[in-house]
């Protein structure tokens, strides 16, 4: 069956040890790309690599540090990225499209569709959508941290069948392969827990295989959103087209959710929070298992300055996140009347709305 396949190539398997771009790499993933593209299938890629080309370029010896040296080098690596994208793209008459986006432009419901629409003209006309970070212009707090992130987040907007995340290991072991032989795989993933993100290594972990956490973080974002992924290595002929057809070297993660449409979509990962609504153990637990709207009787806690149609973060008492949702009360009302029944609520106050957060306003992220 064809599909819509979102590939993330990173910076190190587009460039050099030294530092620039490596043209047979980018042969051999276009090439790859080329592939599944003749097999029928939709390609959006994701590529990092525009800092990693341009530093040597513009004549700093190592890669830059500094925030503004960064994005002094993308301006210079974009272009030669695109240039060597475009050139074994054309080579075999197809065409790429080049396409900037920034955290802004998710947070901001005007700016992700029209995103969404280009990629999915350019897909209409045949064209390879290639998106990376607008990095010339991003700040560290806008910025997607890790270019798995802007994957998965792709992966979603354009209602993609699959993510394929491209790295230097066959997929997530119990340990480090390279230093532990008894390392085992894990070949299918259901649901991300903490114990299989322990696997993945970060603060305090002795087990890390350099860099999964942020593509388990990815998978998990595609998953919540309907996507099915992979996370493995692509290095000879055929291997991305084996792994979308379920057979390639490494870990596949599951989902049995649904896409969410998208209006959900930038509710659960690109809008910004202004506040945290703290529910007792019966709200959060209707919100998860039951489809329920949240009540002003299961609030514990309020804690923020936001008004009614804000979005805020639903967290337990033990302080994970349940969700997001579009409240319908100032602040200081709820504060005003959390843990109040509806009869006691309506006593206190005089709302449009008795739900905190109404089911069609709400999405979960656990």
């Amino acid at each position: 069956m064809n599909q819509r396949i979102v590939v993330k190539i990173g910076s190190s398997s587009l460039t050099s040890e030294q530092g620039g771009l490596d043209r047979s790499k980018i042969a051999f993933y276009a090439n790859e790309l080329l592939s599944i593209i003749a097999n029928g299938h939709q390609v959006v890629l994701v590529t990092s690599g525009a800092v990693a080309a341009g530093f040597t370029r513009i004549g700093y010896s190592t890669r830059p540090k500094q925030l503004h040296e960064k994005q002094a080098a993308a301006a210079v690596g974009q272009a030669l990225l695109m240039q060597a994208y475009q050139e074994q793209f054309n080579s075999q008459g197809v065409t790429a499209a080049q396409i900037l986006l920034t955290r802004q432009d998710f947070a901001n419901r005007k700016r992700g569709h029209n995103a969404w629409m280009t990629i999915e003209e350019l897909i209409k006309q045949g064209v390879i959508p290639i998106v990376n970070e607008n990095d010339t212009v991003s700040v560290d707090e806008l910025k997607f941290g890790d270019n798995d992130t802007l994957s998965a987040l792709v992966a979603n907007l354009v209602h993609a069948n699959q993510l394929v995340i491209i790295t230097d290991t066959d997929g997530l072991y119990t340990a480090d392969p390279r230093k532990d032989p008894n390392a085992k795989k894990f070949e299918h993933i259901e649901t991300i827990t903490e114990e299989i993100y322990s696997y993945a290594g970060g603060a305090g972990s002795t087990v890390g295989t350099g860099g999964m956490r942020s593509k388990l973080d990815a998978a998990k974002i595609a998953m919540r959103g309907g996507v099915k992924a992979f996370v493995g290595r692509v290095q000879q002929d055929g291997d991305l087209r084996r792994a979308v057809e379920g057979i390639g070297a490494g870990t596949y993660f599951a989902t049995k959710k649904n896409g969410l449409p998208v209006k959900k979509q930038w509710l659960g990962f690109h809008s910004t929070p202004l506040g945290t609504i703290v529910v007792d153990a019966g709200a959060e637990q209707a919100l998860l298992g039951k489809g329920s709207s949240l009540l002003p009787v299961g609030v514990h806690l309020v804690q923020g300055d936001f008004h009614a149609g804000d979005v805020v973060e639903v967290t337990g008492i033990d302080g994970k996140v349940i969700g997001r949702g579009i409240v319908n009360y100032e602040h200081d009302q709820l504060q005003q009347v959390a843990g109040c029944t509806t009869a006691d609520v309506l006593k206190k106050l005089n709302v449009p709305r008795i739900e905190v957060i109404h089911r069609d306003e709400w999405v979960t992220l656990r």
